[in-house]
């Protein structure tokens, strides 16, 4: 999820945990424990292009440095506020459950959480909500920021919190909900139109979890579908994307393309490249901001793969990211709400 969403999630645990004996201190520290794992950018510039894919949400999201780094965190803590009514339990309980609330959430998104590093690399990924999702993160804020003037001693700052808690909880039970329904509809959809399927990803569409799509993978190719709770009809139109992965195989081998085709879990279509040097790799779990929108469709991910005459393989981010004004949003919402047309 976005820096925002975790920060506040990261406060309203550190509240839960030690506002009666910390105050504001809890949410401070809470809103720290729960950016720290998103740190690991930090590593960027040190990296190429697929070692910041893979290293994101990888050795600083994973449960194992949650139980290592805690206690950590909570002895220096504790030590820092020795004065306080906290214990060096409270402290570690913080931190672990800043850690751990973060990489949980992170899992919910599309990317994928390496939750058990070092023990796979394999990213636990739900797709039930989209990485910034306001319907989510303001009913939170609103709460967390009520709680900030309430004397730690005062119920009604518990309340707040908790609040805060419960209504986005519910918010992601809801996602869950909506989800299981998206995937009936379009499997009774594909089923229908007669369109084989090996498996599908069925996500959340940026900022709402009303709008889905499907990303079917079929032997040949990919079936991409957009369904809104709203529509009338579960009549969905498919825009067929082919694999080509024979154009991969000058390219396999290295543990680069190897690593970054894992990435995509097997989600990606090939296509040579308009410069004519190499080959884009479109990551299709994420699918296309505007695919809703007829004949368009950019994919989010997608990723440049040439040869130099020495033979080493390189790689390079493509942005596809669609122009977002008044415009957009106006007829993005307006498919959101289940008008096709």
């Amino acid at each position: 999820m976005d820096s925002l969403t975790q920060i506040v999630l990261g406060a309203a645990v550190g509240e839960a945990v030690a506002g009666r004996k910390l105050g504001n201190k809890a949410l401070l520290w809470g809103a720290i424990a729960g950016t720290i794992p998103d740190l690991d950018v930090l590593a960027n510039p040190l990296l190429d292009m697929v070692g910041r894919l893979s290293f994101h949400r990888s050795v600083t999201h994973s449960f194992l440095f949650a139980l290592i780094t805690a206690p950590l965190f909570g002895w220096a803590l504790w030590r820092l506020y020795k004065n306080e009514h906290a214990t060096f339990r409270d402290w570690t309980l913080l931190f672990f459950l800043g850690f751990t609330t973060h990489a949980i959430l992170d899992s919910f998104t599309t990317w994928g959480t390496q939750l058990f590093w070092p023990f796979t690399n394999y990213g636990v990924a739900f797709y039930n909500i989209f990485v910034i999702d306001p319907l989510y993160t303001i009913p939170f804020l609103v709460c967390v920021i009520a709680v900030l003037f309430y004397d730690r001693r005062n119920p009604k700052r518990r309340r707040w919190n908790n609040a805060g808690l419960i209504i986005s909880s519910l918010y992601l039970l809801f996602s869950f909900a909506a989800q299981a329904y998206a995937k009936r509809v379009f499997e009774e959809s594909l089923q229908a139109q007669g369109i084989g399927y090996k498996s599908y990803i069925v996500k959340a569409t940026p900022m709402n979890t009303l709008f889905w799509s499907v990303t079917a993978a079929t032997e040949n190719g990919f079936y991409n579908g957009f369904y809104s709770l709203l529509d009338e009809d579960k009549q969905i139109r498919y825009s067929f994307e082919p694999k080509q992965e024979h154009l991969l195989e000058a390219y396999r081998g290295g543990p680069k393309m190897e690593r970054l085709l894992q990435i995509t879990n097997g989600y990606h279509a090939i296509e040579k490249a308009s410069s004519g040097s190499g080959i884009y790799i479109k990551d299709l779990r994420f699918g296309q901001f505007d695919g809703w929108q007829e004949g368009k469709g950019q994919y989010v991910f997608v990723y440049h793969a040439w040869r130099e005459n020495d033979g080493s393989l390189h790689f390079e981010e493509i942005n596809n990211r669609p122009k977002i004004d008044g415009n957009y949003l106006k007829a993005y919402l307006h498919r959101i709400l289940g008008n096709k047309d």
